[in-house]
């Protein structure tokens, strides 16, 4: 067994705690669990910002939840503790945070929306690892509705079509409509129109009707699934698509008393309920398939597999596949030279293993130069000229799965300075960035300088390399040989960078 770890998590309608552990065969063993409800989505999606009054009892509920960690010997230094996108749109969540800090010893940390996504998958590909009848290479919709947002994955053929985070949140929409309007016909028209406008944007990455299979994650279809659903394993359950739509209509009649009464569920809880399954049917609706697989799981499990220095090799292999696969379809979102991008992503990743003890970076960075070589190019979509630039700018404002903000700066910094006279040092707003980053963006894009000028033709005569380091001269010799003119003039106009970061001569053989 390894040491209980500990997550608390800071959402829009509570505060959650999980203690846990992982077995010896790497299961989740829940040790302790605790909710306290919390209106901190109304708050701010009213105001902007946290209520004092809100704060004060925050601050209480982890007070609490520090006394009962206690009691499994886990200090506050030693919690994971998230805040979700309603705390990170309030206005005052920095001082929030600082005094979270002083009071309760706690230290938060406020998680994006593409890393929610990848802390979501963590835990449903977890789930359902044990379970041989769902086909991986399915087209599948992952769809997890909360109070801020609803979190949507789109998978064709099992890999990454698509994840999305969606301004669609059960308090979000109760806020909206309320000074408008009480009528439940009103509010589904406000979220069928919603989702409508979305679908449109969807379906260049997945057609969501042919989706072959519905995965649903939250408490609320939890609950659901427990009234009219079959169990299929300990934390996974099943249900029919038409019974789900008929208890989402039955329960629309069920007063906000009425749910807390026969759900057992807290009043916080039980005032979105109706909009939460509402939304969960909505999307439902737009596919075809007749069973939903509910996992009964939440973002704390992914938090703490994430943690785990012994999460399962194969699930890291297909997070990181997934990743690369987003990549891939960002790329053919903006018809991108696919022969181009593949090539120099082999060469780079070459490249950067040979010399990998001298790049020196945390092994996360080799996904971040992956996903670099794939959209370096991008920007030509806009225009071929300085299209360094749009690839830089359209990488950062994309949603590429399993990657965080942070992430798609560093990758659209590398995708800015691979090409140009330009260095990054020239430029004050790359010597303001962490000493850590500007190392990592000179490293890897001094390796992609090099395998795109190794692309030159954009005929892929130099996708097979051989390298030898010797003394201080790297040597990279082509299996095709044949005229290989325009990619030395690219060498000796582009291995700059490369030579001054590493050290080596570079030569093309």
């Amino acid at each position: 067994m390894g040491a209980p770890e500990s997550v608390i998590e800071i959402g829009s309608t509570g505060v959650r705690l999980l203690v846990s552990e992982l077995t010896a065969d790497r299961k989740q063993n829940i040790l302790d669990r605790s909710e306290m409800p919390l209106a901190l989505g109304r708050d701010v999606f009213t105001t902007g910002s946290i209520r004092q009054e809100t704060q004060n009892e925050l601050i209480q509920v982890l007070k609490r939840y520090k006394e009962q960690l206690a009691g499994w010997d886990i200090q506050p230094s030693q919690v994971s503790c998230i805040a979700l996108s309603a705390f990170r749109d309030a206005n005052n969540r920095d001082p929030v945070m600082d005094r979270i800090l002083v009071q309760t010893g706690f230290r938060v940390h406020i998680v994006d929306g593409i890393e929610e996504i990848k802390l979501m998958y963590l835990a449903i590909a977890d789930c359902l690892k044990d379970e041989q009848k769902f086909v991986k290479r399915l087209d599948s919709v992952i769809l997890e509705v909360g109070g801020s947002t609803t979190q949507l994955m789109l998978l064709r053929n099992g890999k990454m079509a698509g994840a999305h985070c969606l301004q669609l949140g059960t308090v979000r929409i109760e806020q909206h409509m309320k000074a408008q309007t009480s009528s439940y016909d009103d509010i589904q028209r406000f979220v069928q129109e919603s989702i409508q406008n979305t679908k449109g944007s969807l379906d260049s990455e997945l057609n969501i009707s042919e989706a072959k299979q519905f995965i649903a994650v939250g408490k609320d279809v939890s609950m659901a699934a427990i009234y009219i659903g079959r169990p299929i394993s300990t934390f996974l359950w099943e249900m029919d698509a038409v019974d789900f739509s008929a208890f989402v209509q039955d329960i629309q009649a069920y007063s906000v008393d009425e749910c807390v009464a026969r759900f057992k569920i807290s009043y916080n809880e039980a005032e979105t309920l109706h909009v939460s399954l509402m939304i969960y049917n909505l999307f439902i609706k737009l596919t075809k398939v007749e069973k939903i697989i509910v996992p009964e799981t939440n973002i704390r499990n992914g938090v703490l597999l994430s943690k785990s220095s012994t999460i399962n090799e194969e699930l890291q292999k297909e997070f990181d596949s997934q990743i690369t696969a987003s990549a891939r379809n960002v790329l053919l979102k903006y018809h991108g030279d696919i022969k181009h991008a593949e090539c120099v992503r082999t060469v780079s990743l070459k490249i950067y293993d040979e010399i990998k003890d001298e790049v020196s970076l945390p092994e996360h960075s080799r996904v971040l130069l992956e996903v670099a070589a794939i959209l370096h190019d991008i920007g030509v979509f806009i225009r071929y000229d300085d299209h360094n630039l749009h690839s830089g700018y359209i990488i950062k404002n994309s949603e590429i799965f399993g990657l965080s903000r942070d992430d798609r700066t560093i990758i659209s910094l590398i995708a800015k300075y691979h090409r140009g006279s330009t260095m990054p040092q020239d430029e004050e707003s790359f010597r303001m960035l962490p000493r850590q980053d500007r190392m990592t963006i000179l490293k890897l894009t001094s390796i992609l300088r090099l395998a795109d000028a190794l692309d030159r033709s954009h005929l892929q005569k130099c996708s097979d390399i051989s390298i030898k380091i010797q003394q201080n001269s790297f040597y990279i010799r082509p299996k095709n040989t044949k005229n290989t003119v325009l990619e030395k003039i690219a060498i000796t106009e582009k291995s700059g960078m490369f030579e001054n970061v590493f050290g080596y001569k570079v030569i093309l053989v």
